[in-house]
């Protein structure tokens, strides 16, 4: 027992840059570089999906329309594809939002209508501000309620500053940023007892303001960086919830504050639809010697549509297509199946993946490696052996075929832990098949792109772009040639030191199969 354990804390830790020899010169890898290198179609594929098509947010006309410009693009590379239904969404698409400044003085504001929310009628809604206040406990603030009538109700924190923290770590003096670093922290908590003092949560206080009457919700979600703010979903079903960029918010506020009562408009011209159909777009180049295994390229289609969904998850979605695209080139008789999977709903719970997961067992059972990319544009920086035991055994020899350059940088770590969530690799670890995220290089994903509205294709590093298609190229075309199936046993779960209790592999669990209605 004690010699399996220490073998065990081996693997586990087992990591640090991927080294290796030289690789003896494979035609094929240097096809794909050369392919991708000299003609690489990553420009047009994201100008045309992102600054053509825009947002993907789930239940839009936008989204089936990737959907179906996806399988034109392959088809037009001689690869057979598909649009396959898992589901439905609440139907519903994004107009033109205006957001004035009506009094004090007249300025246009810097915001967007939350997603799935109503459409305002006629001229808009024009209303004064006000904020919400503090309040004792709950039974305070039922006793308030009748006070929003008529009124947008502002239920984000006043920011203290709107530089982000590295600009303060720039050129503010050690004091000066403790003192702000104090102020933040103090706000935050205060906002945050603001909240829970109403008795309800940050979902349920918009639906409480519009039963009471309010004429709309203002929020700011700001995300830490210069011009940017986290959209969402809107709460509210009948009334418009809007975010509002940090700059103007904090105008707003203050000017409430000081008692000039400012009043905005707002005109939101977005559709309620039908329940939108939800697809997961698939594309396949069948395999010659082992048509029934698969070696799957994995990203999500989707997005939030505050942006372009550029980064989240455009970059994915590009790389793989043009990983494909390469493969039908340069490889196109396959031993194993290669196919690529652009899954619906991964913002709303991965439902895309866990969908085609449950639908299609003989494909899960056969599959010999999925390749998920999801978190950002920049270069692949980190794989993990997601707790398959052997997963150096597989990977190791694929990644050694790699040019150096890609590689060199790429930490590993195996046999590693399985992923519950976070991305639809997720999906398919927890069925048992090994799935794999090629994390990236974070190029201010959190605070800049990630579900912002600074999203957009001019954030894309397309040096990084290309190098990611390259190596996705080369481990399908591995994994593909690899003479056995991937080993799928798993590592023994360790005890989670604060419960004492051993670890699970992560559950599967089901897709939302009809989902934003409630």
């Amino acid at each position: 027992m004690k010699k399996k354990l220490q073998s065990f804390a081996v693997l586990l830790f087992l990591s640090g840059s991927f080294a290796h020899a030289q690789a003896p010169k494979d035609p094929v890898v240097e096809n794909i570089v050369k392919e991708a290198t000299q003609n690489s179609q990553l420009e047009t594929l994201a100008h045309e999906l992102l600054d053509g098509i825009g947002p993907r947010l789930v239940g839009t006309p936008e989204m089936q329309q990737a959907n179906n410009w996806a399988i034109a693009k392959y088809k037009s590379w001689g690869i057979d594809a598909r649009n396959e239904k898992w589901g439905e969404w609440r139907g519903w698409q994004r107009g033109i939002t205006h957001i004035d400044m009506v009094h004090p003085r007249l300025q246009t504001l810097d915001g967007i209508q939350l997603a799935w929310n109503p459409g305002t009628k006629g001229k808009g809604v024009t209303a004064e501000l006000i904020i919400l206040p503090e309040f004792q406990d709950s039974i305070a603030f039922q006793k308030w309620l009748p006070a929003v009538k008529g009124k947008l109700v502002m239920i984000s924190m006043n920011q203290p500053t709107g530089r982000p923290e590295y600009n303060w770590k720039e050129f503010a003096t050690e004091e000066s940023f403790k003192k702000m670093q104090a102020a933040k922290t103090a706000a935050t908590e205060a906002w945050n007892n603001r909240i829970k003092n109403t008795g309800k949560t940050t979902r349920t206080l918009p639906v409480a303001l519009e039963k009471a009457g309010a004429a709309g919700v203002v929020t700011s979600n700001w995300s830490g960086g210069f011009g940017v703010n986290k959209i969402f979903g809107a709460y509210t079903k009948k009334i418009p919830t809007v975010d509002i960029e940090l700059e103007d918010y904090g105008m707003l506020y203050r000017l409430v504050e000081s008692g000039k009562k400012p009043q905005i408009r707002i005109q939101a011209e977005a559709k309620e639809l039908k329940n939108a159909p939800a697809f997961n777009t698939i594309a396949e180049i069948k395999g010659t010697e082992k048509p029934n295994e698969y070696v799957i390229l994995s990203a999500h289609f989707d997005s939030w549509n505050g942006g372009t969904g550029a980064t989240d998850n455009g970059t994915g979605t590009i790389v793989m297509m043009e990983a494909m695209r390469i493969l039908k080139k340069m490889y196109p008789n396959p031993k194993r199946t290669i196919l690529v999977g652009h899954w619906g709903s991964e913002e709303q719970g991965l439902n895309g993946s866990r969908a085609f997961v449950a639908d299609h067992p003989e494909i899960v059972k056969n599959v010999q490696a999925v390749f998920n990319q999801d978190n950002g544009t920049g270069r692949v920086a980190n794989i993990s052996g997601q707790g398959f035991l052997h997963a150096y055994d597989y990977l190791g020899r694929w990644l050694s075929a790699a040019p150096q350059e890609i590689t060199s940088s790429i930490q590993t770590q195996f046999p590693g832990f399985p992923g519950g969530g976070g991305s639809d690799h997720a999906s398919f670890v927890a069925a048992g098949a090994p799935a794999f995220m090629l994390s990236s290089l974070n190029w201010s994903y959190g605070s800049y792109t990630w579900h912002t509205n600074r999203d957009t294709y001019d954030k894309i590093v397309f040096d990084d772009v290309r190098s990611n298609a390259i190596l996705v190229a080369i481990l399908a075309y591995k994994a593909s040639e690899e003479p056995e199936l991937f080993n799928r046993k798993r590592i023994n779960m360790p005890t989670d030191t604060q419960t004492g209790k051993q670890r699970t592999w992560p559950e599967l669990r089901q897709p939302t199969r009809k989902g934003g209605l409630d």
